[in-house]
């Protein structure tokens, strides 16, 4: 499929690149595509960024049938331009379609869609330390129904936005307020799918946790109210006697993409990872007794968030002392290191495009 490139007559100004914050500016175009079940997806276009035009009845705007993706670019140290693991992206995006009886997107289309909304704007891509431009793909159902079923009709657009770190702190250790009260998602439902709804039910408890102080929110199991999950929207990971302990993949958490590069980096490193369910018992008793080294959490938007404090019911832990762990400074520093171009990428993750 062509996609046709309109370009704008009035482009914006754009902001100062020490000043970015995260998801607050957006570039001059954005990506539409479309699809019935006559022609499929078609009409590919760029055209200016612009408000979506909706009828009032399209059924995302009713019963929830939507889907997104966060990935970035990257100008690297030697100016080049660089997508991270975006084929994943992509890969994911058609599971959360699958879940939501959405029509998969042609893995192919969905990449050149990317690359060429990228390319069109790439004068937006900051060049700033720790800056980077936020690449947002969604989908939205647009029939004009209202009534509980799959839509017939989608909207899929992507929209750019330049951001600088996602935590105002960079990479200071953050403070988490385990949750212990609302449920983020139980198996069978759609915590393993990168959809609207998914994040809705977090809503609430993060802006609690915000009057109080904290950083993030960490998610306990919906069954048994002690397994911990996600910490906000990352995912969750633990020193403990040297050994690193993540939550499994079972249906309740998202794959993170920035997760499994993680785990894939400590086994090359040779350091022993466990992906098993963890309670928040046994990291407080790991605190008390002197094996919790470190915790982190992964995610596109802050690459690993070191975890210097955490608040359970009465009980407050530190963790190493409120300071930035070795481990979690190795794997940011690798991470980026890959998506700046300042290491050689061995991993076949990185596309110069």
């Amino acid at each position: 499929m062509n996609i046709t490139v309109f370009k704008t007559i009035s482009p914006k100004k754009k902001p100062d690149q020490t000043a970015l914050g995260f998801g607050k500016y957006f570039s001059d175009h954005m990506l539409l595509l479309d699809y019935s079940e006559t022609e499929g997806w078609h009409n590919g276009r760029i055209v200016p960024y612009a408000p979506l035009e909706l009828d009032p009845a399209s059924m995302v705007l009713h019963y929830g049938q939507e889907i997104f993706e966060g990935l970035k670019a990257y100008r690297g140290v030697d100016g080049k331009i660089r997508l991270f693991r975006h084929f994943d992206n992509v890969r994911r995006f058609n599971k959360s379609c699958e879940r939501l009886c959405v029509p998969a997107i042609d893995e192919e289309l969905f990449i050149k869609a990317i690359i060429d909304t990228v390319k069109t704007d790439m004068d937006w891509i900051p060049s700033q330390p720790d800056s980077s431009l936020y690449i947002r793909p969604f989908l939205i159902a647009t029939d004009p129904f209202v009534g509980v079923r799959a839509s017939n009709t989608y909207k899929m657009i992507i929209i750019l936005s330049p951001v600088g770190a996602y935590y105002s702190g960079g990479m200071a250790p953050t403070s988490i307020l385990v949750e212990d009260e609302d449920v983020r998602a139980c198996r069978g439902g759609l915590g393993n799918a990168k959809t609207a709804a998914n994040y809705a039910a977090t809503i609430r408890a993060q802006e609690v946790a915000k009057k109080k102080g904290f950083t993030q929110v960490m998610w306990l199991d919906a069954l048994e109210r002690k397994y911990i999950e996600e910490i906000g929207t990352s995912n969750a990971f633990f020193v403990i006697n040297n050994t690193v302990i993540t939550p499994p993949l079972a249906g309740t958490i998202l794959p993170g993409i920035t997760r499994d590069s993680a785990v894939q980096l400590l086994k090359k490193w040779n350091i022993k990872v466990e992906e098993r369910m963890i309670s928040i018992d046994e990291v407080f008793a790991a605190s008390q007794a002197g094996t919790l080294n470190e915790a982190f959490a992964t995610g596109t938007a802050a690459v690993i968030s070191p975890i210097g404090s955490v608040t359970y019911k009465d009980a407050t832990m530190t963790v190493n002392n409120d300071e930035v762990g070795q481990l979690s400074q190795r794997l940011y520093d690798h991470l980026t290191g890959l998506q700046w171009g300042k290491i050689e990428d061995d991993m076949g993750w990185t596309t110069v495009i």
